[in-house]
Parts: structure tokens; sequence; C-alpha cells
């Protein structure tokens, strides 16, 4: 009777060199970029508040603060 012989499978070698890529890479950080429909939320939000106090605007003013808020800016 045989018996079926199973392959194993080897793992990669290690050289030297490996990791030096990752080790060079510089590290930033990721800005957060908000989605267009975010912003209209948020500009819908500053809207409703700012006719609630009863002072005046564009809705242009409104998306720029929605957007300076949501970026942080």
């Amino acid at each position: 009777m045989k018996t079926a012989k199973t392959k194993t499978l080897s793992k990669p070698k290690k050289t030297p060199d490996a990791g030096k890529a990752l080790a060079k890479k510089k590290v930033t950080s990721v800005k957060y970029v908000p989605s267009e429909e975010e912003i209209r939320e948020k500009a819908r939000e500053i809207y409703y508040e700012r006719i609630a106090r009863g002072e005046h605007g564009t809705p242009e003013g409104d998306w720029r603060e929605a957007e300076g808020l949501l970026k942080g800016l």
C-alpha cells in the first residue's frame, strides 16, 4: 500500500537586503479629505443655524466654512 506524499511549501529565504526597501520609505501623514456629500451636509447645518440666528450670508460662504471645519483649517 502506497501513501501519498504531501508537498510542503518552503518559506522564502531571507537575505541581508530584505526589508531595506521598506526601511527607506518616508512616513507621511495622510490628510483627511471630506467627500462632497459630507461638505454639503455640514454646509446645510451651517445654513440652518445661520438662518435661525437671523444672520445674513451666502451658500458659498456656508460651503467654504463647512470645508474649513471638516478639513481642520
